[in-house]
């Protein structure tokens, strides 16, 4: 029965290491998500003020 006990301590020592990995490693993955989501809105906001540029631009070109 003691041999029984060691090994579900063992395997639930384990589940909680694995546990904690996932833990650290979702963290990680937020941080890296928002990371990439704010490069997105900044990148999409370069967009909307070349597509304005090149809009003004466009009317300012003389017409065939």
């Amino acid at each position: 029965m003691s041999v029984s006990l060691d090994h579900l301590e063992r395997k639930v020592d384990q589940i909680l290491a694995v546990c904690a990995s996932l833990r650290d490693e979702n963290q990680t993955l937020r941080v890296h998500v928002a990371g990439l989501e704010a490069e997105k809105a900044a990148l999409a906001r370069k967009i909307d003020i070349t597509r304005e540029r090149l809009e003004a631009l466009m009317t300012r070109l003389p017409e065939e």
